[in-house]
């Protein structure tokens, strides 16, 4: 589990901006930048923040999904 203190460290990797958590049945699922309109997925609890330019979203698809 991501503890509280790692969540309000984190920020966008493109506008350095606060990321909101997203939550499905109560699990933490991702993060929201409202700024950037970009999600960013966790996988095996490990958040995947790549900056926009650096992002694959066919590969992200399949590591979400997987």
């Amino acid at each position: 589990m991501i503890s509280k203190e790692f969540i309000k460290m984190i920020a966008c990797p493109d506008c350095k901006g606060n990321l909101m958590e997203i939550e499905i049945e109560a699990q933490l699922v991702g993060f929201l930048c409202k700024t950037c309109k970009l999600i960013y997925p966790l996988k095996e609890e490990i958040p995947i923040l790549l900056p926009k330019n650096a992002r694959n979203y066919m590969l992200e698809w399949d590591l979400v999904n997987n």
